[in-house]
């Protein structure tokens, strides 16, 4: 009786070790997806930072070309978005651009684009004072590797002190020399050109302002499209400004928070809207290895995977925020656009069966034993992930499944 005891008492620590085995293991795929959608999230900010700096630049190259109101609202301003941190990068105007920003007249604002909901009784909604706006602009952005250093304008005085009593000893007419450098210690304590430009914005623009507060706090939708118009039109109109935060801190009444939500929900959605119409277009390229083709599928399907479950996990907060500021949500829902986000994953699965099914019927892949359970095991992460298969991906399983059978007899 005694090996029989020690038999089944080793045979229930191999059962347990494989169970914690499976769950670490489970555990490490969870963190492992956690870090690609950190990665993917990362990736697209620094892409959307790139293009925004892009369009600036050409706009502040030709300062002199689009001066009329209407060429102004045209130039769509580019989101706003925090990185990992919070912190906000936005762009510092040029100097050709602050100058220019003297002479300008009084923004005339377009009106906004018409919504189905604007005939519709609007109800006031009480929300808590917003938070205080964050660091205004791009030369305060990145407070960890750019900030005021009060140390440089003090050793900045010493020197000036000292080189001007040098002056002032080898040369009597050294006024030149100390008038240049209260100029120059003028620019930095506040009296800089830039801050001159938001001071004029602040007092020139104070009509056109509050029209635009007026617009944001009364808008309500029933169209995720139309969030996306309006946000357009927004971003529009507050580009015309020197600089959006540093000018619109001075209007306490800005609704910061509303404006964020919508900026927010229009992004969110033009980005999900994108990869759907990206891997619903998807098509295999024949003259592309099996491998690099099965990866090129599978990274389109983990970046899926990865936007419609983070979606998921945020869908109760950010639903309850939207809804709070009439913004519509039911595109976050599955009967909405995460629903056909998840049935265009077919089309992946349908295109990787095809592909594994074609290379299975060639001679040369004949001795891959795994090669059937590559394509069995995407089929089913895809079916899992979407709820089932439709007709043409049922029929395409089903030649995968004769093919590999008939391949290894």
């Amino acid at each position: 009786m005694a090996p029989e005891d020690d038999d089944s008492r080793i045979d229930s620590f191999q059962k347990e070790r494989d169970a914690r085995i499976a769950l670490l293991e489970k555990e490490n795929f969870e963190l492992r997806q956690e870090v690609l959608r950190l990665k993917a999230q990362i990736s697209s900010l620094k892409a959307h930072d790139n293009e925004r700096k892009s369009m600036l630049w050409k706009k502040l190259q030709n300062p002199n070309t689009d001066t009329s109101p209407q060429k102004q609202t045209d130039f769509v301003k580019t989101q706003e978005f925090q990185n990992l941190d919070g912190e906000t990068f936005r762009p510092r105007p040029g100097f050709q651009e602050l100058e220019a920003g003297k002479e300008r007249s009084i923004k005339v604002p377009k009106p906004p684009p018409r919504h189905t909901s604007e005939n519709k009784v609007q109800t006031p909604v009480a929300f808590p004072a917003p938070p205080p706006p964050p660091l205004p602009s791009k030369f305060l952005a990145g407070s960890k590797t750019v900030r005021r250093v009060p140390e440089v304008v003090e050793l900045y005085r010493s020197l000036t002190r000292k080189d001007a009593h040098m002056e002032n000893r080898s040369n009597t007419t050294a006024a030149p020399v100390i008038a240049f450098t209260r100029n120059m210690i003028g620019e930095i304590e506040n009296r800089s050109t830039y801050l001159s430009a938001i001071k004029t914005d602040v007092k020139k623009q104070k009509e056109f302002i509050n029209f635009l507060i007026k617009e944001v706090e009364s808008a309500a939708f029933d169209q995720i499209s139309e969030v996306e118009a309006f946000v357009k039109w927004l971003d529009g109109e507050l580009s015309s400004l020197v600089d959006e935060r540093a000018v619109l801190k001075h209007f306490p009444q800005w609704p910061e928070r509303k404006a964020d939500a919508l900026r927010e929900a229009a992004c969110n959605y033009r980005d999900l809207k994108n990869l759907e119409q990206e891997v619903s277009s998807f098509e295999d390229n024949q003259k592309e290895s099996l491998p690099q083709a099965t990866r090129k599928m599978q990274a389109l399907q983990d970046r899926l995977e990865q936007r419609v479950n983070a979606m998921e996990r945020m869908r109760e907060s950010t639903g309850k925020k939207y809804r709070d500021f009439q913004i519509p949500c039911d595109w976050m829902m599955d009967s909405g656009l995460i629903g056909q986000m998840k049935v265009s994953s077919l089309r992946l699965a349908k295109e990787y069966m095809k592909r594994v099914s074609k290379e299975l019927q060639s001679s040369e892949c004949w001795r891959e034993d795994n090669l059937m359970l590559q394509g069995v095991r995407f089929a089913y992460r895809v079916h899992q992930f979407a709820g089932g298969f439709d007709a043409e991906t049922i029929q395409a399983f089903e030649e995968l499944k004769k093919v590999g059978l008939s391949s290894h007899k």
